[in-house]
């Protein structure tokens, strides 16, 4: 059982999507101490982007592959993913390895993978909200692993992260709190 943990905010030891990201692995192993542990830091060490020259590192597709779960650090950036989480979804986008096209249009084959997203904005973008529709983070998200066939994709929130001490205060109990309700 391998639990891939790929974080992708800029803003190192002050970014919440990180220190959430953190916090799902840490439960997931309270959870199931046999699990393994592999980190991919896409703002440490970022990906080229995919060109018609080279075909990028196949390890990136292997090591995602390779995992049963999957925990995503995802901050809003310009009401989208941040670039360098964008270029590892096309890393892992690869047609007869994570979905294919049948008779009926795309098929999934990622199916059994569990994806676990931190998602962490500074306004709030939920159903309801008069910005719902500027959110193209995790409506991005939602279908991007719809393509690859994923039925177990679930979202940790923490969102109005900017809208003052004590909105931001209520995001991160409330995340939390989702943290520690995660199953294994």
């Amino acid at each position: 059982m391998t639990i891939l943990h790929v974080d992708s905010s800029i803003n190192g030891a002050n970014s919440v999507s990180r220190s959430l990201s953190a916090a799902v692995v840490a439960r997931l192993t309270q959870i199931n101490s046999s699990e393994t542990v592999v980190l991919r830091d896409l703002a440490a060490r970022p990906l080229p982007h995919l060109s018609q020259v080279g075909g990028g590192d196949p390890s990136v597709l292997e090591e995602f592959l390779s995992a049963t779960t999957v925990v995503i650090g995802a901050p809003m950036y310009n009401f989208g993913v941040p670039s360098q989480l964008k270029t590892w979804l096309d890393y892992i986008a690869v047609r007869g390895k994570t979905f294919q096209y049948g008779a009926s249009g795309p098929e999934g084959l990622c199916g059994g993978l569990k994806v676990i997203v931190v998602s962490s904005r500074g306004g709030i973008f939920t159903a309801g909200s008069p910005y719902a529709a500027f959110d193209h983070q995790e409506s991005h998200l939602t279908a991007f692993f719809s393509l690859l066939g994923v039925k177990d994709l679930s979202f940790v929130r923490a969102e109005g992260l900017a809208l003052g001490e004590e909105m931001q205060r209520r995001a991160l109990e409330a995340a939390q709190m989702q943290i520690q309700n995660l199953a294994a």
